[in-house]
């Protein structure tokens, strides 16, 4: 089995020659050993340094192992260790009373390696996998809770001033009236940008998403994305620059290509103040083209930077005139050039303005 760099190993045992014999036999395959020689210590270092595994023995002076293995399970934070006893004891009540006190498994003294190597490994990866679950289930909860906040904000919008029309519309005048159905309208857009968001990113997770490249017109694509945005660009007096050489082509997803564009052009615009600059340039490799979208805006501190592509941690930052945002545009975004074999970052300093650049399998 595959070996997890890191993962270490606590043996308990107060027999010297079987703490060296089992700790060799086990360094020899890599892993991290820690030998103590009583149920005490054992306790001790454990808190200090949780083990990914203990090799527990019983019958020791002041604590057995079977107090010790109690003692683990009853410890908020050590209770989901696998402890395997290895013992001299082989009579069935001692292996049975083991595992009612939280062993995973026993191996009978004398021992034999490769039945060590193989349970130690197993358990292990049961471990590993283990943590890898609890943590998509609390990412799956987290992922949840955001996505609630973000349907319900909009949803908050739409109900609130649509009642407040329908309740007065008699009593207001035509530009008061004009005022709260621009608001419902925005609230109304920005539900349905966020339901397709979210489809978008449920179809990639389920695998149902069509990959389609083809040789595209990279400019011209780039160009048919500004003018989609043209409202939002014009609103803040920003110049887009689109520095794709004409008749550029590159391989891609027409779809996800737009996608991507649209997301980090949408985000520039969002992050730039009045009468900002936007450019969007591009650079051809050998087997991959790089592309970029520069903004004079506000930039981003490191601490968001670094979780702005992780899905626990999408949160929509209002721009500069009070935009908002779904949350799952960078998201997208990802998966998107992940399709294409690409990567993609980006580059900012508060107050300097920000670079996100992605590279395109060609």
């Amino acid at each position: 089995m595959t070996i997890i760099p890191n993962q270490n190993i606590l043996i308990v045992d107060d027999v010297a020659d079987n703490l060296r014999v089992l700790g060799d036999l086990l360094r020899d395959e890599g892993y991290k050993v820690r030998p103590v020689p009583n149920g005490k210590l054992a306790l001790q270092v454990a808190e200090k340094e949780k083990p990914d595994l203990i090799l527990l023995d019983i019958m020791m002076p002041d604590l057995n192992g079977f107090e010790v293995c109690k003692m683990l399970k009853e410890h908020k934070t050590l209770n989901d260790v696998p402890v395997i006893f290895i013992s001299a004891l082989n009579d069935t009540a001692d292996i049975v009373k083991a595992f009612k006190c939280g062993g995973s498994d026993f191996i009978t003294k004398p021992f034999m390696a490769e039945e060590v190597k193989a349970r130690v490994a197993t358990h292990l990866k049961i471990y590993q996998q283990q943590k890898e679950l609890q943590k998509l289930n609390a990412d799956k909860d987290r992922f949840i809770t955001i996505l609630a906040h973000d349907l319900k904000s909009p949803f908050i919008g739409i109900i609130s001033f649509s009642e407040l029309l329908a309740n007065n519309i008699d009593d207001y005048d035509i530009s008061k009236i004009k005022s709260l159905v621009s608001i419902v309208h925005k609230s109304s857009k920005h539900f349905y940008t966020l339901l397709e968001d979210l489809l978008n990113w449920a179809r990639v997770q389920s695998g149902k998403l069509t990959f389609e490249p083809q040789l595209t017109n990279l400019n011209k694509l780039c160009s048919d994305v500004i003018e989609v945005l043209r409202l939002n660009i014009d609103n803040k007096s920003l110049t887009v620059n689109n520095y794709i050489p004409i008749g550029f082509e590159a391989n891609v997803d027409i779809d996800m290509a737009k996608t991507i564009l649209r997301n980090l052009i949408s985000n520039a615009i969002k992050f730039t103040p009045n009468n900002g600059k936007i450019a969007i340039n591009v650079e051809k490799g050998d087997s991959e083209i790089t592309v970029s979208v520069t903004d004079t805006g506000i930039g981003m501190s490191t601490r968001t930077l670094n979780k702005l592509f992780d899905v626990t941690q999408i949160q929509s930052s209002k721009g500069t005139n009070d935009e908002t945002g779904t949350g799952f545009g960078l998201l997208l975004c990802k998966e998107f050039v992940e399709k294409h074999n690409g990567h993609i970052w980006a580059e900012t300093e508060e107050g300097n303005g920000t670079t996100f650049r992605f590279t395109l399998s060609q």
